[in-house]
């Protein structure tokens, strides 16, 4: 058997140290391999050899790998490996590379086969993109939480449903509701949070201790890929976050593996995380390749479409904080990584990255100097977006540049607009709630923000329970609040998402998100009466989005760039969405040949008090 070539792991370039390292079963036992340099003994202990410290020792080579063979251990079999350590002490600890895990509060690793047959989604895998001239709907979810165990989300007549302790959802509970729901509110992607184990319920995933296990909460591994193969078959694409930054401390893991800091970094002060985990050393050539063969794990295994990377403000500078500099050992990994993956799949997966600084260059090419991202989350549009609706809408006439700010930067950068899980969580309260004023003003002021963010170039990402207008934040312990629909307002808000979504999901104005030419300010500064209104341009069609943020309605003249009719295709205050209009009879606007806000062209249009409204018009010839 020829030898494989471990140049590329310890020169940190090595996308596929999964199928060297870990345990791998044949017809005969299980191989297991594992680097730790600096430890004195390693033994694998596990059912198969009734957890004897003795019986199957691992011999190490000359780069600090161990290895051994133990015949008749066999997939479904727990085991751990008792590591003397550099000082001398003698620890249990799980397989870095391990493919499952037992479901907390244990955390063996099982030995696992992930040969599967059954994918049948080829066709998907040949046409998938980044996505950039086409449709981008991210539906951000919690697999466990989505709903609740032992209800289906259109049976649902009682708000007192919730998980049993330690009974989640699995995947095959709700892959066809999860497919109907997707379509129904035309999201062309789900994004999961971290589906690797963790100890920790919450800390939803994102501290993580097995890269590579699929955590035992959600099914199996096989499990997980039939779940991506329905949505693929069904046309959804799926994302998962991926968190390279940092890991549990917890004493089975990663934390001082061989009894020295071979994952984390020397210093202490290096090390240690605000979220009290271990930061990686992301200078370790070893680490490299150990973080970009999950990354390559998930994609080529599961064949998910994409990775959104958690905290990469954290890897760009020492400790997120800009103040300390640039962090060039791990933003030389975050190039590397990319430019491989990239590679390796050909430009048809997608590398998203959560990125809350203001460092250049996040989503260019490597091969220019930049970082290597397909996409940025602008947090900045969703915090000033967010802080201008809080507001009293007598005081928002001082803070118009809240909703104007971002388009002077967007096209720095391919953004995301996200209102995601951090947003309606730990007393931020939901998206509905954060607005200013009564029950029926908050609804009203969210349609309207709705509007405002599918109208506004970016693809968008929306986390579950958005499209319900819940009011409860998120709990990973409780399926979403699905009675809401027996409610009038909810149910009309359901309705207004479903209708506003499909309209900007079928007309390539709304494609083309990153061309400066699709968008174009009308009225960016009319803040005594908190109006603004823009216009996207695509191949046939003009829309024009008229918002009005005050609890004023106003007949108002805006300019518009040709003549004809504008229809008016979506009205945020039409009673079917819960709005004060009883006429839901769409108007339709003859534009008259006069300028105005340096367009040759004028309509007048009254737009509702925190309200929204979208026009249409198809261009001349």
């Amino acid at each position: 058997m020829k030898k494989p070539d471990l140049t590329p792991f310890f020169q940190g370039r090595e996308l596929n140290a999964y199928t060297f390292f870990g345990a791998h079963p044949d017809k005969n036992g299980t191989e297991f391999k594992v680097y730790a340099p600096n430890a004195k003994e390693i033994a694998v202990i596990g059912d198969f050899n009734s957890w004897d410290g003795k019986a199957d020792p691992m011999t190490k080579d000359d780069n600090g790998i161990w290895s051994a063979v133990v015949k008749g251990a066999k997939p479904g079999q727990a085991y751990l490996y008792r590591i003397t350590q550099a000082g001398g002490e003698v620890v249990n600890k799980i397989d870095p590379f391990a493919f499952q895990a037992k479901l907390r509060p244990d955390h063996d690793s099982i030995i696992t086969d992930l040969s599967f047959d059954g994918w049948t989604d080829q066709e998907w895998m040949d046409r998938r993109n980044k996505c950039f001239n086409s449709p981008l709907s991210i539906y951000e979810m919690n697999v466990g939480s989505w709903r609740d165990k032992n209800t289906r989300v259109e049976e649902i007549d009682s708000d007192e449903e919730q998980n049993e302790e330690g009974l989640f959802v699995h995947y095959s509970d709700i892959v066809e509701e999860l497919i109907v729901h997707c379509k129904k509110y035309h999201f062309t992607h789900v994004e999961v949070m971290p589906l690797s184990e963790f100890p920790f319920d919450g800390s939803w995933g994102y501290q993580v201790s097995g890269f590579f296990s699929v955590t035992s909460r959600y099914g199996t591994p096989i499990e997980l890929k039939e779940f991506v193969n329905r949505l693929h078959n069904a046309g959804i694409g799926v994302i998962m976050d991926f968190v390279p930054v940092h890991f549990v401390k917890d004493a089975y893991a990663l934390a001082h593996y061989d009894g020295t800091p071979l994952y984390e970094y020397s210093k202490p002060e290096d090390a240690n995380s605000e979220w009290g985990t271990s930061n990686f050393d992301l200078w370790k050539e070893t680490v490299r390749s150990f973080l970009m063969s999950a990354a390559n794990y998930w994609l080529r295994e599961y064949h998910f479409d994409g990775l959104r990377m958690d905290a990469i403000s954290n890897a760009i500078f020492w400790k997120g904080n800009k103040m300390m500099g640039e962090n060039k050992g791990a933003t030389d990994f975050i190039k590397r990584m990319n430019f491989m993956l990239n590679s390796e799949y050909q430009g048809k997966i997608m590398l998203i990255a959560e990125d809350s600084t203001d460092f250049p260059n996040v989503c260019k090419s490597t091969l220019d100097g930049g970082l290597g991202f397909d996409y940025k989350w602008d947090l900045g549009w969703m915090n000033d977006t967010l802080k201008y609706l809080k507001l009293d809408p007598i005081y928002r006439k001082w803070h118009q540049n809240d909703i104007t700010f971002s388009m002077a930067y967007f096209y720095s950068e391919r953004f995301i607009l996200p209102l995601s899980h951090d947003e309606v969580v730990h007393g931020k309260a939901t998206i509905v709630d954060k607005m200013w004023g009564s029950y029926e003003d908050k609804f009203a002021q969210a349609r309207a923000l709705y509007t405002y963010m599918y109208g506004h170039p970016g693809k968008k990402l929306n986390f579950m329970g958005n499209e319900l207008g819940m009011l409860r934040e998120w709990d990973e312990q409780k399926g979403c609040d699905w009675f809401l629909r027996k409610y009038p307002m909810h149910a009309s808000f359901e309705k207004f998402f479903q209708d506003m979504t499909g309209i900007c999901e079928e007309n390539d104005a709304f494609f083309y998100g990153y061309d400066p030419m699709n968008f174009q300010w009308i009225n960016a500064d009319d803040s005594d009466h908190n109006t603004f209104s823009f216009m996207r341009k695509g191949s046939k069609d003009i829309y024009v989005f008229l918002l009005n943020f005050s609890t004023n309605s106003y007949k108002l003249q805006f300019g518009v760039p040709c003549g004809g009719v504008y229809h008016e295709m979506l009205n945020t205050q039409w009673a079917k969405y819960g709005g004060n209009l009883t006429s839901e009879t769409p108007r339709d606007i003859r534009a008259f040949r006069l300028p105005l806000m340096n367009q040759p062209w004028r309509i007048s249009c009254s737009v509702p008090a925190l309200g929204a409204v979208i026009l249409k018009v198809t261009r001349p010839e």
